[in-house]
């Protein structure tokens, strides 16, 4: 994989109509500056508005939802069936680009990613200067839904490798599998050209809900999976809106149409996987294993990459050594908070899920100050210090993301349903667990656990604030 960014070298055009809305549409590529990323621009509406190409920007409530597509979202403002686009990008390694749409949708060509690939090519690739940000994957990493029968699996490599393998269970298309292992030697010829496919008992569903307005023959494979009758030939003319006749064939696709490929329908659902991870926004080093993936399961699967690359971007800001196991070192927390001795009572950050979740470790030893007075001859680490060794590793969940860490504090604004279950002693390690509540603007609440030895001993609500020192 290339180490450097990399734009185009000059503006370029694609025209067609969109798969589901069916509405026309020219979709342009123009060069981007480094570190720009991908965005996408509806120069249709008042100030051209810019959607982003990341998971966060992903809606899964509308008729072109992420069963049958990817739509990114900013302000009401749409962009939907955006993953062939973002797969020709993430196999041409360009980082850096703005594309513009007249419409909703791009342009749904043949399908599949090659008429991208196609001009994306024509333009020339820029070599920029700037180093490229890459998500490793240093552990397994496991995604799955049981009932779907589906499992995603990303494995620790040093390169950028896809396996798929679908799963039907159905006599017309059965089970398939495909791997993507070098994407400079692969992608163009191997994978770009793979067209999406559906079923034909999808067809008509589809059609009823306004979708595949822009489909036809041409753009998709559909695989006979029952038998044709007059009444379904007459349909499927009308939906796809050709006069040529309509024939099951020999082959199990419509109308006899050939395939690029023996195990296409794999092939695609490959693409289709570059594409949704992208959204992640970072490229990857890692392995990555699918079974029977989907749009839907994709974007979880990218909203938990996107959380890794958060978290290793925060290590690699606060942290001087990557300590296996530990997001943030006791250094590293000095850095984000400004508690020193006697009152810093987090000793590490030992998982991070940023603006979700924080786990933190306390040491409780013999020679903490607090126990001399508290009590003689039967020491107890106070309730209201436990409570405030919680309210820091909440402190490290509010401030890790901040730019101007040093000119914040987080404050206390109320603590309910505070109960203590068991004391706690010199030797005792604290386990301290806090998940987001709410968050609005510069206001918090959290809930807080406490464990020791996997036993309850404290836990909290806590309201908090973010405000300049």
């Amino acid at each position: 994989m290339r180490s450097t960014q990399a734009t185009i070298k000059s503006e370029i055009s694609f025209e067609g109509r969109g798969l589901h809305t069916g509405n026309k549409t020219k979709i342009t590529f123009k060069p981007a500056p480094e570190n720009y990323g991908r965005r996408f621009v509806r120069v249709d509406i008042d100030n051209s508005p810019e959607i982003e190409a990341l998971v966060d920007n992903v809606v899964q409530n509308t008729k072109i939802d992420s069963l049958r597509g990817t739509t990114l979202q900013v302000d009401g403002v749409e962009v939907h069936t955006v993953e062939h686009v973002l797969a020709a990008l993430v196999g041409l390694e360009i980082d850096n680009i703005r594309i513009e749409l007249n419409a909703n949708e791009p342009p749904i060509g043949d399908g599949s990613a090659a008429p991208f690939v196609e001009i994306l090519l024509k333009a020339g690739i820029d070599i920029q200067d700037a180093k490229r940000e890459f998500l490793v994957i240093d552990e397994t990493v496991n995604f799955t839904v049981e009932e779907k029968g589906v499992q995603i699996v990303a494995l620790p490599t040093d390169d950028y490798r896809l396996t798929v393998m679908i799963d039907y269970q159905n006599p017309a298309l059965g089970s398939q599998h495909t791997g993507l292992f070098n994407l400079e030697s692969e992608f163009i010829t191997d994978f770009a050209p793979a067209r999406t496919f559906c079923f034909l008992h999808e067809v008509e569903d589809l059609a009823e809900q306004g979708l595949i307005k822009g489909g036809d023959l041409d753009s998709a494979v559909v695989i006979v999976d029952r038998d044709l009758s007059k009444e379904d030939v007459i349909r499927l003319s009308k939906i796809f809106d050709i006069s040529e006749e309509v024939i099951l064939g020999e082959s199990g696709i419509l109308n006899n149409k050939k395939l690029h490929f023996k195990n296409e329908p794999a092939r695609h659902k490959l693409l289709d996987l570059m594409g949704d991870l992208s959204l992640a926004g970072v490229n990857i080093k890692g392995q990555l294993l699918a079974a029977r993936p989907g749009h839907q399961s994709n974007i979880e699967f990218a909203k938990i990459l996107r959380g890794l690359y958060k978290k290793q971007q925060l290590t690699k800001k606060y942290q001087d050594v990557d300590k296996k196991g530990v997001v943030f070192d006791i250094n590293a927390i000095k850095k984000i908070l400004p508690h020193r001795y006697p009152f810093l009572l987090v000793d590490s950050i030992i998982e991070l899920e940023p603006e979700k979740r924080c786990v933190g470790i306390k040491n409780v030893t013999a020679n903490e100050h607090f126990f001399e007075g508290h009590f003689p001859g039967r020491p107890l680490m106070p309730g209201v210090l436990i409570i405030e060794a919680m309210a820091q590793v909440g402190g490290v969940l509010l401030l890790n993301g901040e730019d101007d860490v040093v000119e914040k504090l987080v404050v206390f604004m109320g603590i309910d349903n505070v109960k203590f279950r068991k004391p706690v002693q010199p030797g005792d390690q604290l386990l301290m667990e806090l998940e987001m509540l709410k968050a609005r603007k510069s206001t918090f609440k959290m809930y807080g656990k406490t464990y020791v030895k996997g036993q309850l001993v404290c836990e909290a609500e806590m309201m908090a604030a973010i405000v300049a020192k």
